[in-house]
């Protein structure tokens, strides 16, 4: 009996002994796991936090620059089925736009045609069996009656396209477009009407220095066919400054396209783009520029715009690396939240003017009607994360004004540029000018409150071209014509 009872303690005891050290082994291995989920936890946390505060520079330094924009930025939608679609589509697209393209660019590359080069056409264009791929798209309502849609547009499919180029006492070279590639947002509005078939306009452009979008990219290699590229000195920088300055002053917003839709006569002034302010820049100095020259200082001027088409610029300061201009020049400004006020400085050569630097100014930080001041560094190109070149290349300070026009001078502005443009081509027609590009003087500049003549100087612009330019433009407070649109 005695035995039992102690055989019973004694499997008590030893019970309790090992659930207690089972226990507290339990305990001890929740406690364990509980504190590594939770370093876990503080550790994605953290991932979390560091990538939240990641900017669109630091997505591009880790995934490149053509990385989808569903990606970093949620608002974009992915459209798989849509690109399935367009790719059956894409034989019936490509045959449409190219006849578009044809009729639409053409009349461009003629208008926007550097001097020198006499003709500049398709002799061939096919958009090939490669559909573009849409990465994304984001669908919004801006205004009452409008859909808008903001399309992640890639693009590098196998278009054949060559360029016929004629200059002077040159023969016509074919220049073919290779490995061409197109990487952008594309803006789509759509205007919405109570008739069928319910869109009355459709307004496109190219997105860019807006939230959320890239800078519109579009690059390609230039090859002759049969030929050299040698045959016309520069011919391949005068074909990449024509693309460029095409779709920055055509195609990237606010500039836009406006296709009515419809049978009937369709008003689309509420689409197109007008002038919403004036833009008083006085040019003051520079400080420290780079001296490119192997004997003596640089020759330094300064090119001034805000849309390509409408550049002005300083006088020639000679052998200087601190010049003082103290010019005043007025631009118009089409949209004051995206535009940027551009300033290129040049030195003055007797060949090809080289660029010593160049700068931006966003227009939406200026406060209306007051002067400002600011001093800025010069940079080697606007896009930096393709330079290596990182030298110190000087300041440039100038004094800015903005003036927002009323209803009444922003309608004078557009009427009096539209005037500007027509007597261009007038003059182009008569042979004074090359094209366009050619006669800036003042191109952009207004008079008092911004009623008054948009550009004064083409009188002058023939004998400028022909190199009879009066000493008047060397005068400050005045604007000289820029060759080519490219200050060179």
């Amino acid at each position: 009996m005695i035995e039992v009872v102690c055989g019973d303690r004694m499997g008590l005891i030893s019970g309790l002994v090992v659930g207690m050290v089972v226990g507290v082994g339990l305990m001890g291995g929740w406690q364990r796991m509980m504190h590594r989920r939770s370093k876990q936890r503080i550790a994605k946390a953290v991932d979390i936090k560091l990538m939240s505060s990641l900017n669109r520079d630091d997505l591009k330094k880790i995934c490149g620059d053509n990385f989808p924009e569903w990606i970093s930025f949620p608002a974009f939608q992915q459209v798989k089925w849509l690109n399935k679609h367009l790719s059956k589509l894409w034989p019936y697209v490509a045959e449409a736009a190219t006849v578009v393209i044809r009729e639409s660019v053409e009349p461009l590359l003629e208008e926007y045609r550097p001097t020198g080069i006499t003709s500049l056409k398709f002799s061939k264009l096919s958009l090939g069996t490669v559909a573009p791929k849409i990465e994304g798209i984001r669908v919004q309502s801006l205004n009452e009656g409008q859909i808008t849609m903001d399309i992640d547009l890639r693009w590098g499919g196998d278009p054949s396209i060559i360029l016929a180029v004629e200059a002077a006492l040159v023969a016509s070279i074919p220049i073919q477009l290779k490995d061409l590639q197109v990487f952008t947002v594309a803006r789509v509005i759509f205007q919405l009407t109570e008739e069928i078939p319910c869109i009355s306009a459709v307004v496109v452009a190219l997105l860019a220095e807006v939230k959320f979008c890239p800078t519109p990219s579009i690059d390609y290699i230039l090859k002759a066919v049969g030929g050299s590229l040698t045959a016309i000195p520069g011919l391949s920088d005068m074909i990449d400054d024509t693309v460029d300055t095409i779709v920055k002053d055509t195609l990237q917003w606010p500039h836009r396209i406006v296709v009515p839709i419809g049978g009937g006569p369709v008003d689309t002034s509420d689409l197109e783009l007008k002038p919403q302010g004036s833009l008083t820049v006085t040019v003051v100095k520079a400080n420290d520029l780079k001296n490119i020259e192997m004997i003596g200082k640089s020759d330094p001027y300064v090119v001034v715009y805000i849309r390509p088409l409408f550049k002005v610029k300083t006088k020639v300061v000679e052998n200087d690396l601190n010049p003082v201009w103290n010019q005043s020049f007025e631009l118009i400004a089409e949209d004051k939240e995206t535009q940027l006020l551009i300033l290129e400085v040049y030195d003055r050569d007797m060949g090809d003017d080289k660029r010593l630097g160049v700068v931006k100014l966003p227009l939406i930080g200026l406060e209306a009607e007051t002067e400002t001041e600011v001093n800025l560094r010069l940079m080697p190109s606007l896009d930096m994360l393709k330079i290596k070149d990182r030298k110190d290349r000087g300041t440039i300070t100038l004094k800015v004004r903005y003036h927002q026009f009323t209803e009444e001078e922003s309608l004078a502005a557009l009427e009096e540029e539209k005037r500007l443009l027509e007597e261009r081509k007038r003059l182009k027609a008569a042979g004074v000018i090359g094209s366009t590009m050619d006669a800036l003087d003042g191109a952009a500049g207004l008079v008092g409150s911004g009623l008054g003549a948009v550009g004064s100087g083409l009188s002058m612009a023939g004998k400028f071209i022909t190199g009879q330019s009066s000493k008047k433009d060397e005068t400050p407070g005045t604007s000289t014509p820029v060759e080519n649109g490219d200050g060179a």
